[in-house]
């Protein structure tokens, strides 16, 4: 069932992140003086004495893009009218009311919506009278608000459940999975999510940095509901323009932490770049299950070089030998559904539970490979017996004879082989080495 959507509409730099900040108790939208830093849709389900919604941030109504993205702002902007049941209007307290302010309000009156207004910087009671005059917009009086110091906060989010109250809004179903796009500029990452979303659910553009944002997309297919998370283009840290890019990707990087499953996309038309290897490495350290989606397939000059192709990844992206590898066209949504369903499997893989029985099984297996003729000898790494301890990422506890023979090398081969024997091969494993002996025994750690 759809939830309820409250947009959050006004001009440039009034404060509509900083609200749905506020709201939502979370820092999801981008903060900055700068006018325009907004684009997308931003959107978040909000909670209130078991009633929901879904609130909806957009960009200033009216912005003069640094980028010529105007047009594309605007849209977005409408896409959210469209489909909201209730606006929060809102304008600047300390501004007074501007032309612009009475555009919106003629464009509102028009979609015949239920409207909320707020004055937003209303951090004085010397600024309150001003709100008066917004009267004059035709939605009645307008609440004073700071949605930085969080001033009437509770009160608007009474009247926005007053409004909708006629509707139903049952608690949202959890998405089955959280997938993360990431990648650097101009990759294609926003043009995949609308490829997945089967709508123009984020700006598309050729300008590079058009994402500015994480953006949340709940996204229904085949009777499943997905969080697919578009996030911004990253470049090397010294090429970043700014506090904004900056934000953006600390934002891509949170994605990859709370996401399930990450499609690293990388441009067929550009050799792997050292922004690809450093979000790989991020990507593993993290041991996230990922696809390396090699986007714009159909510009690539030799479409019948992918073996090439898949050894030339194996060795610039070393750290995921273990991930599967897609060839897509986002822009025509060609290999979109298989990228799905591929990721779904990692995410089966990522979440399996392994009897203990077949696990020690493996252990074994994969140590008398490795021990050959030099089983028992003194000084020789051993395991006992191994455990699992938790799912995404599967992670086993290995009891040793003594944690410090277990180096880098031996860790990497058990992973290997443990993959193949317990069927996960795409996934990583985190794997600890504890010993058996006593907590007196200097030699024994916990896993960290």
């Amino acid at each position: 069932m759809a939830l309820p959507q409250v947009a959050i509409i006004g001009r440039p730099n009034v404060g509509k992140s900083s609200l749905l900040n506020a709201l939502s108790g979370h820092m999801i939208s981008i903060v900055e003086p700068t006018p325009g830093v907004t684009r997308d849709r931003i959107s978040t389900i909000i909670e209130v004495n078991e009633r929901y919604f879904e609130l909806i941030d957009t960009g200033g109504y009216g912005i003069v893009d640094s980028d010529r993205l105007e047009e594309h702002v605007e849209q977005q902007i409408h896409k959210a009218i469209e489909s909201a049941q209730l606006v929060v209007f809102m304008v600047d307290i300390r501004d007074g009311l501007t032309p612009l302010d009475e555009t919106i309000a003629q464009l509102l009156r028009r979609q015949s919506l239920e409207v909320i207004g707020v004055a937003n910087k209303a951090d004085t009671a010397a600024l309150m009278p001003n709100a008066a005059e917004f009267g004059r917009l035709g939605f009645g009086e307008f609440l004073c608000i700071s949605a930085t110091n969080n001033f009437n906060k509770a009160v608007l989010l009474e009247r926005i459940i007053e409004r909708i109250a006629h509707l139903q809004s049952e608690r949202p179903v959890e998405p089955v999975m959280k997938l993360a796009i990431v990648g650097k500029r101009n990759a294609g990452k926003s043009t995949l999510v609308n490829a997945i979303a089967r709508e123009d659910r984020v700006i598309v553009s050729e300008i590079p940095g058009t994402t500015r944002d994480a953006v949340d997309v709940r996204v229904e297919r085949d009777g499943r509901t997905l969080l697919v998370i578009d996030t911004a283009g990253v470049r090397k840290t010294g090429k970043m323009d700014g506090s904004i890019e900056f934000y953006g990707y600390v934002r891509a990087t949170r994605s990859v932490r709370r996401a399930d499953v990450v499609l690293l996309l990388i441009d067929a038309t550009m050799p792997i770049s050292q922004v690809d290897k450093k979000l790989a490495r991020l990507i593993a350290d993290e041991y996230k299950p990922v696809i390396i989606v090699i986007n714009k397939w159909d510009l690539a000059k030799d479409a019948a070089f992918t073996g090439d192709f898949d050894e030339y990844l194996s060795t610039q992206l070393s750290g995921l030998r273990h991930a599967p590898i897609a060839f897509t066209t986002a822009k025509t949504g060609k290999n979109v559904q298989a990228v799905l369903d591929l990721a779904t499997e990692l995410f089966k893989q990522s979440t399996t539970w392994i009897p203990t029985p077949k696990l020690n099984k493996a252990i074994e297996a994969a140590q008398a490979e490795r021990s050959g003729a030099r089983r028992g000898v003194a000084g020789w790494p051993k395991v006992y017996y191994a455990t699992q301890l938790a799912v995404s990422p599967v992670t086993i506890l290995m009891f040793v004879n003594d944690p410090r023979l277990f180096d880098e090398n031996y860790r990497r081969f058990m992973v290997g082989r443990l993959r193949t024997l317990l069927d996960l091969p795409e996934v990583p494993i985190k794997l600890f080495a504890r010993s058996r002996r006593t907590n007196t025994d200097k030699s024994s750690r916990p896993p960290s």
